[in-house]
């Protein structure tokens, strides 16, 4: 089978649609402001067709198929430990799909597919590199912050206040208000996307003019 190159054009396109179909999942679910990546999805999902692959190549190898479950399930231990969370942001997913891709071409290796796993280590590689560069110009880096509003008197217009953050590119995600009927000030705390670059001193000076702003601070 290791020379059967019908059956090794197959696994191939096999490989090749895979990352074909995680980069399209990367990009809806960055379109839609989520935490995973294009590149996480791409190695999710290129390791799970090399393992489909090596599964098929070895069923016949019963001991052989139950130490590669075990591998799988276990190496996912691995990666939760790559997964760090850093206030409202999570880092790491990229680099624990890295150890998933480095288990399965372990496996695939270690069962004589050297053609399929080198042309995923390719892919893999290429893709890491490539779509860095991709994903920072279409989707440039942001982070999850929340934003703190204390405004004296009355309530403001929060309608206004969501149109002022989207105007900044802010990614509003959730509100939380706080009235204080003894002091009468109401706080806002709004759970957002902060872009790469604004202008704060501009957006406190627009908060400002809906209220009276008291004060106004970001954190993770």
């Amino acid at each position: 089978m290791f020379f059967d190159w019908p059956y090794i054009l197959e696994c191939s396109i096999k490989i090749v649609l895979s990352s074909v179909f995680g980069f399209v999942l990367g990009i809806e679910r960055k379109r839609r402001k989520q935490v995973i990546g294009t590149r996480t999805l791409i190695l999710i999902c290129v390791s799970s067709c090399l393992l489909a692959i090596l599964s098929g190549y070895t069923a016949t190898g019963e001991d052989s198929s139950r130490i590669s479950a075990q591998v799988v399930s276990g190496v996912g231990f691995l990666g939760g430990g790559a997964i760090m969370r850093q206030g409202l942001n999570i880092k790491g997913l990229t680099s624990a799909g890295v150890i998933w891709t480095a288990a399965a071409l372990g496996l695939s290796l270690g069962s004589g597919l050297y053609i399929q796993s080198a042309l995923v280590l390719v892919v893999v590689v290429f893709l890491l590199v490539a779509l860095e560069k991709v994903e920072g110009r279409m989707f440039p880096a942001a982070r999850n912050k929340t934003i703190h509003l204390s405004f004296e008197n009355q309530i403001p217009d929060l309608k206004k206040i969501k149109e002022i953050l989207k105007k900044y590119k802010f990614g509003v995600r959730d509100i939380d208000l706080n009235k204080n009927l003894t002091t009468n000030i109401t706080e806002l705390l709004y759970s957002v996307i902060v872009p790469v670059d604004y202008d704060i001193v501009s957006l406190v000076e627009e908060l400002n003019k809906i209220g009276d702003l008291l004060e106004f601070s970001i954190s993770d």
